[in-house]
């Protein structure tokens, strides 16, 4: 709690200002419109009320519908807060305890050192500071699955840990999982139903939601695009992805849910409330409240361009289900959130009592950075730091290294290789935590099949030596090198992965896996 009165103590004394900034809504739209977002949705929230709820754009390119208030959003992230908060609840009704031990709970949860698995509380769940890297094990659930949300949880026990327990903070989203199926296990009740029933219909969130039917039933929803055209995911024309099952189903618990801009405002209003609705009815105790703000984990502080000095915090840290950090001497309560196709963004600061969100359905981060910005100069009385020019010339520059990147290294691989005969690399293989991937031939050459996430196969292109390209059927889906190493007998000995592009999303976490030959049964 001396955290918490030191950043109170370093907010400015002016009151959070009445009204969003004059021509908020036109400057919004012509933030869209120039980034080729085809929409977007605002709220904004201040002293307990909202201020400014509203839509921008199309739902879909090529559709007339617009987005408005109550279009609904896959919010990625953004969402750890929600499932927190269902903990919380659980908390609040002496089901649990933050600092119970998780198999306390779920006897049969498993990490990969017997130690931690004693150690590891529900707390720790949320927090990041497990031992295990960056977005480590999201292969089982990205960009879909067969598994089920149990069978993915036991598999976390075969993850190996990158850095000692409690040692180092890497963002993870299994262990989110683990949370949803804790409360799965302590309520009787799914995660979705549990959340719905206790977290979303208490705050007031009638069109929000956890799972897939419920999602794809609603028409008023807004639908994925990316850009794929330039040379790497991030760069070229704006498309419509196909909407088949990417809201990732057994992993909703760490980003599975869909939002509208005005379910936003109430969920706002109720971490303002500090757990309670302006009405006064509590969704979540001030106890709870207060917990979940309370940052455990020192994050790093990346360093960034002059001309983004000033968005550079003094302070970082990982709460329960949310980042804390400094802005100007103000303590900024936030979360960012990514799926597919989508972006998100929510943002507090509770000592001015305001707080926002911005939803957009593409994977452009730039615009929706600036805004959240450009709003938090606007409530702290600072001049106009023109941030989403600043963050776009910042992607673009990035952008254009990593193509830059990815050209040189596709511009002179040796002309070696392979080693073997085609049909010496198919054959099944194993990871102890993904599960099997098959390597097949096929009329023009070999080919690559991740069993247990529909639709992730396509061609190996040899690049050099014994590694391949795999170029995914799906677009989506980042390409990968797969490297064969032979053992003395030139035998494919083990296979190991990587991303090709230099901007792939952590969750293609290719680098985890190790495969080997899998025994012939």
């Amino acid at each position: 709690m001396k955290l918490l009165r030191l950043f109170a103590s370093l907010a400015i004394a002016a009151p959070a200002a009445a009204a969003p900034p004059p021509g908020f809504a036109a400057r919004v739209e012509s933030l869209r419109v120039a980034a080729g977002i085809p929409g977007m949705s605002v709220a904004i929230v201040e002293n307990g009320a909202p201020t400014f709820v509203q839509g921008f754009g199309v739902r879909a390119l090529g559709s007339p519908a617009r987005v408005d208030a109550d279009t609904i959003f896959p919010n990625g992230s953004t969402g750890k807060a929600f499932t927190t908060a269902a903990l919380a609840t659980l908390v609040d009704a002496g089901k649990i305890g933050w600092d119970d031990r998780v198999i306390d709970h779920l006897p049969w949860f498993r990490m990969y050192d017997p130690w931690v698995t004693r150690e590891m509380t529900i707390r720790d769940l949320l927090v990041h500071r497990s031992g295990l890297g960056l977005g480590e094990g999201d292969l089982l659930f990205v960009p879909r699955t067969t598994l089920s949300r149990r069978e993915t949880v036991r598999r976390v026990a075969f993850l190996k840990p990158a850095t000692s327990f409690r040692s180092a903070y890497a963002y993870d989203n299994i262990l989110y999982m683990v949370a949803g199926q804790l409360i799965e296990e302590v309520s009787g009740q799914t995660w979705e139903d549990y959340v719905t029933a206790h977290v979303l219909r208490p705050a007031g969130m009638t069109v929000s939601t956890t799972g897939s039917p419920e999602h794809f039933a609603t028409k008023n929803r807004a639908f994925p695009h990316a850009r794929f055209s330039g040379g790497l995911r991030g760069a070229g024309d704006q498309e419509r992805l196909d909407e088949r099952d990417e809201l990732g189903r057994n992993a909703a618990p760490a980003g599975g849910m869909a939002v509208s801009a005005a379910d936003m405002a109430r969920w706002i209003e109720v971490q303002l409330g500090h757990g309670a609705r302006p009405d006064g009815k509590r969704v979540f105790s001030a106890a709870s409240a207060a917990t979940m703000w309370t940052p455990l984990v020192f994050q790093p502080i990346a360093d960034v361009p002059d001309d983004l000095a000033a968005t550079k915090p003094n302070f970082s840290g990982y709460a329960l289900g949310w980042d804390v950090r400094d802005y100007r001497g103000v303590r900024v309560v936030s979360h960012s959130g990514a799926v597919f196709g989508f972006r998100a963004l929510v943002v507090m600061v509770p000592e001015k009592n305001i707080g926002f969100a911005v939803l957009i359905n593409a994977e452009d981060g730039a615009p929706v950075r600036g805004i959240m910005y450009e709003l938090l100069d606007h409530y702290l009385g600072a001049p106009d730091g023109h941030w989403p020019e600043k963050y776009a010339a910042f992607v673009k520059t990035r952008t254009d290294a990593a193509l830059a990147t990815q050209a040189a290294a596709a511009a002179h691989p040796a002309a070696a290789g392979p080693s073997l005969p085609l049909p010496r690399y198919a054959r099944d293989y194993v990871d102890p935590w993904y599960g099997h991937i098959a390597v097949t031939t096929t009329a023009t050459g070999l080919a690559i099949d991740f069993k247990t996430t529909p639709r992730m196969s396509g061609p190996l292109e040899h690049y050099q030596y014994d590694t391949f390209i795999a170029r995914f059927a799906d677009k989506g889906i980042e390409p990968a090198y797969v490297s064969f190493a032979l053992d003395a007998s030139g035998a494919v000995d083990r296979v190991t992965l990587k991303p090709v592009s230099p901007l792939a999303d952590f969750s293609f976490d290719y680098q985890d896996l190790m495969l080997t030959p899998a025994r012939s049964k």
